[in-house]
């Protein structure tokens, strides 16, 4: 699977667009759409980004995850389930998903269980929201960027 249409406008949702670096929540060098920079990209952290160049790394980040899920989740998935797994993905990042209880319970076919999984990934008091949005999008609730 891949990401749906309108996957773009969900990320810069809940991630937002900075064109300067900045620190995420959790204190990493992050640019664009929630592209965490990369020892090998030391010039991101001095130039200021176009939302072009930003989309272009999200893109790339965005196929990680979504290689990630199609790889790791072994039952099937709606596309609104998909896009909201890979937006959990691209936001704790692929090795903490491979080692989760979310996807345990998931491939135990617990797919109701995915929503009360999402919401423990909330140590930052700032994905609350973000979480809302992906859990909305996971049990296929039409928000602005799904529309």
């Amino acid at each position: 699977m891949i990401v749906s249409p309108y996957f773009y406008q969900h990320l810069e949702q809940v991630e937002g667009y900075r064109a300067k670096a900045y620190h995420d929540t959790a204190g990493h060098m992050t640019i664009g759409i929630g592209h965490l920079i990369k020892d090998n990209e030391p010039e991101l952290k001095t130039m200021c980004l176009s939302r072009d160049l930003a989309l272009e790394l999200a893109r790339a980040d965005v196929a990680l995850a979504e290689a990630a899920v199609n790889s790791y989740v072994k039952v099937p998935l709606r596309q609104e389930q998909f896009d909201a797994l890979v937006s959990f993905v691209y936001n704790i990042g692929i090795g903490a998903f491979a080692k989760s209880t979310l996807l345990r319970k998931l491939n135990n076919g617990h797919c109701c269980a995915v929503p009360d999984e999402m919401r423990k990934w909330t140590k930052q008091h700032e994905l609350r929201s973000r979480r809302s949005a992906e859990i909305a999008l996971y049990v296929g609730e039409c928000t602005d960027a799904t529309t």
